[in-house]
Parts: C-alpha cells; structure tokens; sequence
C-alpha cells in the first residue's frame, strides 16, 4: 500500500511540476506577484512530494517519472495554447516521453 500512496504522490508531483514551469514563464523574472506565488508554492509542494516517492521508490526511477511528466504536460499545455508550436515530430516526441514514464512504472 505505501508503494502505491509513492507513486500516487509522485503522479501529483509530476503535475505540480508543469505548474511551477509554467508559472515561472508567466512571472516574467519574479515581477508578476501571483504567477510567482504560485511558482513557489508548487514548487515546495512538487520537491517535498517528490521527496516522499523516493524514500519507497527508486531514485531514478522516480526523478525520470517526476520529470517525464512535468516536461510532457509543460509542453502540452503550452501548445494548446499557442505558446508553441504543433507539429507531427513534437507529437512524436512528446508520445516517446509518455511511453517511458509508463514503462518505468511497469519495470519499476
């Protein structure tokens, strides 16, 4: 059971992740007030549940999934909405990044 709550904790940290990320674009250098709060408050909030996965869950395996998903869901995001791009190949990528956070957790 602990090694469930880990990786739930460590899922909810990966998204946590992409809001710090996405955020800290937003502050435009920590002069925005509220994009930096939330910068920092998702940050403490993704280390210390990246922290908790790791003392059950491997270390690698946990900070590739950590930042698998927060990669996968920052680019995402920032896609949708027009930030970046969208092609064919960033799609590609993007599914080669969620395809080895899933196989980490069935190796794992």
């Amino acid at each position: 059971m602990e090694v469930v709550m880990s990786w739930i904790v460590l899922v909810v940290s990966g998204f946590l992740e992409a809001v710090w990320a996405l955020a800290l674009g937003r502050s435009h250098g920590f002069t925005r007030l509220v994009p930096t709060v939330v910068f920092a408050l998702a940050l403490v909030a993704s280390m210390a549940g990246l922290a908790f996965a790791m003392r059950r869950l491997p270390v690698g395996t946990s900070y590739a999934v950590w930042t698998g998903i927060g990669a996968a869901l920052t680019v995402t995001i920032s896609t949708l909405t027009g930030q970046e791009p969208v092609s064919a190949m960033r799609i590609v990528f993007l599914a080669m990044i969620v395809g080895g956070v899933v196989g980490l957790k069935f190796v794992a």
